[in-house]
């Protein structure tokens, strides 16, 4: 778990509230008005866009103790993508007009997001250039050796990727089937171990 944040009995403290959420079930969709601060406090949520097709480009997934959907309560805009439940999930929602205060009357707090904003934008630009200017393989590799760095989507134990060659897929952009051959290749190559169809990195 990553440690939140914001701590939740501040939000609390201003009025924030729980809310269940089920699996597969949309928390917001993109382009329309956003109302509150999230926090998840058990569960998964995809942050995705969604072409006229109804398949999915996933921008992120995101875990206990984590925020989403935070840009429009800075730029005052519609949401940029969809928020969708992975798991049943548990989030703790603050409204908007007390989280702004909230991040007014804590610079620290806002201190945070400054960091949690930077930490993502790097890591657009990282998937950017790969997807652009390099091969499957490489884009693959690449993400891998990011989410080991920073803890994510991989077990802090065994170094098993926590996502599905699907996930993967929609996150790249790439074709599933073109995941499936890169990673064998990254395994024969011994830059991945597969062992009973895990991918550890």
């Amino acid at each position: 778990m990553l440690q939140p944040i914001i701590d939740p009995e501040v939000l609390l403290s201003h009025g924030a509230t729980y809310k269940k959420v089920a699996k597969d079930e949309i928390i917001f969709m993109e382009g329309s008005h956003c109302c509150f601060y999230y926090q998840i406090t058990s569960g998964e949520v995809r942050w995705v866009n969604i072409n006229d097709e109804g398949k999915e480009f996933i921008q992120t997934i995101l875990g206990e103790g984590e925020s989403f959907g935070e840009l429009p309560i800075f730029d005052d805009k519609p949401y940029a993508a969809t928020a969708i439940a992975n798991v049943d999930t548990t989030i703790i929602r603050l409204g908007k007009t007390a989280f702004l205060q909230l991040v007014r009357d804590n610079p620290d707090i806002h201190f945070k997001f400054s960091r949690l904003f930077t930490e993502r934008l790097r890591f657009k630009f990282l998937l950017i250039k790969e997807i652009a200017s390099q091969g499957p393989e490489h884009c693959i590799a690449s993400l891998f050796n990011y989410f080991k760095q920073h803890q994510q989507f991989t077990c802090k134990k065994c170094n098993r990727v926590t996502l599905t060659r699907q996930q993967i897929a929609d996150m790249t952009g790439l074709r599933v089937e073109t995941v499936i051959r890169a990673i064998r290749n990254l395994h024969d190559q011994g830059k991945v171990l597969i062992e009973k169809g895990k991918v550890y990195c």
